[in-house]
């Protein structure tokens, strides 16, 4: 069970340490993407990405470089190459991906924030499976500059940590201050049934938390939500082909799995008129949601539809980032954090908070008041 990929003792100072998704370059670091051909191919970084200068002018104390699910192209964190990170919130359950060392990192304090990227829910995912919080940027928010692309059209830096004060101080150090806003007292809360089925002990734990935290909710219908899904779902595949397939020309693929290898090659089979399709939904998509969040300030609902798999059992969890994609698809920011259930023994469930672009501050304000109130 591996979190680490590369490790590093703590440089001198008191700024907070850093870990760091191995998908971002790290000067003197390979980034392997969490990939066989990679680890073995690259040589070292030759400068850091842009958001690590921006960590270590703020004094932040890079740690290392984490695990995740092979070229940042999964949901479950499963690594066949180096190994899977372990779930601290229920080790037989998968830890989530693709930032999976990152929300593993973070949920054990072996860091005090985690960087993490995400193209469909690869930082909310891992953040809900590990019990932390995990802020997903507007796109084009951090610069992408030293990332290994997955799907440029919605990659995204994003943060975790075990709450919402050390999520707003990894923004600082990544030269965003966030403004301490004032939350509506009414949200919109998303009603995706019948369309897509949530566990109701999940939809009743998101519940309790807005309860809890004296937050309205007037219930807003989102017809097209799995459209969206499966539209972002296919232009996300071929993207991924477009900057990765040349990885399975190096020594015949071996060094890339049979599973990132069936996903890439699914991208290939896209044809233009579909992705020009897609790319259009897209667009009237992102109108639709700009109109829905508009009304209501912010829409909450799960992070996850389902319990966590059981590492055996991921398999048969298709769709497992179906509440999450839809807002990579529109590139609006989002906050997941962990709230109590009511099934004794169970592990947290996730809340998902979604705003307009830029509202990152919004969302960690509204985020931190749910916090607080499930905490006490």
């Amino acid at each position: 069970m591996v979190t680490w990929l590369d490790r590093w003792p703590a440089g001198p100072g008191e700024g907070p340490t850093v870990a760091v998704k191995d998908l971002i370059d790290v000067e003197g670091s390979v980034t392997t993407a969490g990939c066989r051909t990679l680890a073995d191919h690259s040589p070292p970084a030759g400068r850091d990405a842009l958001c690590i200068t921006a960590i270590r002018q703020a004094g932040g104390r890079l740690v290392g470089k984490t695990n995740l699910h092979e070229l940042a192209f999964g949901t479950s964190g499963i690594n066949p190459w180096f190994g899977t990170p372990a779930n601290p919130a229920d080790p037989g359950r998968v830890p989530g991906g693709s930032s999976s060392g990152s929300a593993v990192a973070a949920a054990v304090e072996e860091a005090d924030v985690a960087l993490g990227t995400d193209t469909g829910g690869s930082v909310r995912i891992p953040a809900a499976c590990c019990g932390v919080v995990g802020l997903k940027t507007t796109h084009g928010l951090i610069s992408l500059d030293g990332v290994w692309p997955l799907a440029p059209s919605f990659d995204s830096v994003g943060l975790l940590a075990v709450d919402v004060r050390r999520v707003v101080l990894g923004m600082a150090m990544l030269g965003v201050e966030l403004r301490d806003e004032e939350v509506p007292g009414v949200v919109g809360r998303v009603v995706l049934a019948p369309a897509v089925d949530v566990d109701p002990v999940i939809e009743a734990a998101v519940d309790a938390a807005l309860a809890a935290a004296g937050l309205a909710v007037e219930p807003v219908a989102i017809a097209s939500w799995k459209a969206a899904w499966a539209a972002q779902q296919r232009v996300l595949v071929e993207e991924a082909w477009r900057c990765d397939h040349h990885l399975l020309d190096i020594d015949s693929g071996a060094g890339v799995s049979d599973e990132i290898r069936a996903r890439l090659l699914a991208g290939s089979g896209i044809d233009a008129a579909t992705l020009k399709a897609d790319r259009a939904a897209g667009l009237a998509w992102t109108a639709e949601l700009a109109e829905l969040v508009g009304r209501h300030g912010i829409l909450v609902l799960p992070t996850l539809a389902v319990r966590p798999p059981r590492l055996e059992e991921f398999g048969a969890a298709g769709g497992f980032n179906v509440l999450t994609a839809p807002v990579n698809f529109a590139g609006f920011p989002a906050i997941s954090l962990p709230v109590p259930v009511a099934e004794p023994g169970r592990p947290a469930a996730s809340l998902q908070l979604v705003g307009l672009p830029g509202a990152e501050g919004l969302l960690c304000a509204a985020a931190a008041r749910v916090e607080a109130a499930v905490s006490a």
